[in-house]
């Protein structure tokens, strides 16, 4: 550590730049460290590699490879993979962005533009909006949580819009790391996770904090697992944060009411504050399964659940039927806050001034929707009716036909947008990767790209069990395509099996 501070200081004195070769005021050796201990697997190295070879193929044909193109199954990005934009939702933008064409739109989507547009500065969708969101729009998200959790009471009030859902997640993290040392937070994530957690777990120098999600009983989450993260993180550091993600990413789990309840009880019982990652309410599969709010849960529990437990809830328009993932619209409702730490919540989004308005607009698309008997409400259904027919059919062909592979198991995708399929790796590959210090599971997901076009996020980039390897695959392209990736990954699946047996 001392030569560290040494070493800064050494940087930052001019008496000792030499001005014919001056020291860089920012280089890798003097930045801030943390930095460098954030690692987001989702834009990593392999998807880095596919890239270059769609340049390449672009520039110089496919005659190099295997395969005529890349298929990018590594991110949730539904319009990158072809899902078309829901016409209601982008009309709405056209109208807001560009007030003209108003005149040409559907009556129900010009009146929309028009609500929209009276709360902007200067009626314009270019001007600030107030740092937590357009009063109207919050006012809308308030009834549809209403709406959506069976009329338990929601305060306009408690609602902030954010830059997707990413942007309130931050938000809170950073409100709630402080401390050195055992008494620094501690942030217990579901493993595997989503790697914006454990990045901002590492840019905010807290502590990572694992519960293991169990795999056998569909990714289920079990009370005794996160009984002994608890008491293991406790060793050193003080946990305070619980994150839940539901449905699961990348797992495609959905949590029972039972379960979630089980979960609002333990959080209480240890002080913990709860996060609770929705965004992808909107996309369950399995006729089985249901979502459930946490808020709705936790109200329905009452006291002491109700009143006390302080917990902040999360969506966004990046993922359900609506893939507008490029808006960055989203919001976050912060429950049962001492307003004096709301006031400060309120200032740290001051300084980022506000979200953007076109994705407040979205996200007011969302929550207020059209409704029977306006002129584009049959067209609107349509669409969002479609977009997650087809995603349950994807759902379960990539978990039967990864079922279907020797030496390769999945759970059901009971939502969200993703499986997680696990791979069993021939001994010699392991030993191979552990002499060579390689990571077995990015070797192998970086040979299925070069052999097969396919690209997929190694399991180790979410974190899972040790000894267990895995990826994440969207189940987004399109249906022709998905069934392109089954049968060019179990081939590339017998062939690598055969080459290190």
């Amino acid at each position: 550590m001392r030569r560290t501070i040494t070493r800064a200081i050494r940087y930052t004195t001019p008496a000792m730049t030499n001005p014919t070769n001056p020291i860089p005021v920012l280089s890798t050796e003097n930045m801030n460290p943390a930095i460098k201990e954030v690692q987001y697997a989702v834009r990593g190295p392999i998807v880095a590699r596919a890239v270059e070879i769609e340049q390449d193929i672009l520039k110089n044909g496919s005659g190099n490879y295997n395969f005529e193109s890349v298929i990018k199954c590594n991110i949730g990005d539904a319009h990158a993979m072809g899902q078309a934009p829901i016409t209601f939702i982008r009309q709405v933008i056209a109208g807001i962005v560009a007030p003209e064409v108003i005149p040409h739109l559907p009556e129900s989507v010009q009146k929309k533009c028009h609500e929209i547009l009276a709360g902007c500065g200067g009626k314009s969708a270019g001007a600030y909006s107030a740092s937590a969101g357009i009063e109207l729009i919050r006012k809308n998200i308030a009834s549809y949580i209403e709406k959506r959790d069976g009329g338990i009471k929601c305060d306009w009030e408690d609602v902030f819009l954010s830059t997707g859902a990413s942007g309130g997640i931050v938000q809170c993290l950073k409100m709630l790391t402080f401390g050195e040392g055992l008494t620094r937070t501690g942030v217990m994530i579901p493993t595997p996770q989503y790697p914006l957690y454990s990045a901002s777990i590492s840019e905010f120098q807290a502590v990572r904090v694992n519960y293991y999600l169990d795999e056998e009983t569909n990714w289920s989450l079990k009370i005794p697992e996160l009984e002994r993260s608890y008491e293991e993180a406790c060793k050193t550091c003080t946990p305070r944060v619980l994150c839940i993600i539901n449905p699961g990413n990348p797992t495609g789990n959905v949590l029972s009411r039972e379960n979630i309840e089980g979960i609002v009880k333990f959080a209480h019982s240890k002080n913990l504050f709860l996060m609770a990652d929705e965004v992808y309410q909107d996309n369950v599969y399995d006729a089985d399964c249901k979502f459930h709010s946490f808020k709705k849960v936790i109200s329905e529990l009452g006291e002491p659940y109700k009143s006390n437990l302080m917990y902040a809830s999360f969506h966004s328009t990046s993922k359900g039927y609506m893939g507008e993932c490029g808006l960055r619209g989203g919001y976050m409702e912060l429950c049962n806050w001492d307003p004096e730490v709301k006031i400060e919540m309120i200032k740290l989004l001051s300084s980022r001034l506000c979200p953007p308005v076109t994705g407040q607009a979205a996200m007011n698309c969302v929550v207020s929707p059209p409704v029977e008997g306006d002129d584009v409400y049959e067209q609107w259904v349509d669409e969002r009716d479609g977009v997650l027919a087809d995603l349950k059919v994807k759902a379960k062909l990539t978990a039967d036909s990864f079922n279907e592979i020797p030496g390769v198991s999945c759970q059901s995708v009971q939502g969200a947008m993703y499986s997680f399929p696990q791979i069993t790796m021939p001994e010699k590959f392991v030993k191979h990767c552990e002499v060579e210090g390689l990571t077995p599971d990015a070797v192998y997901c970086m040979e299925l790209l070069e052999k097969k076009g396919i690209c997929v996020v190694p399991g180790s980039g979410f974190g899972q069990r040790p000894g267990t390897h895995h990826f994440r695959m969207t189940i987004l392209p399109k249906k022709h395509l998905m069934e392109q990736v089954m049968s060019g990954f179990g081939e590339f699946h017998n062939e690598f099996c055969e080459k290190w047996n």
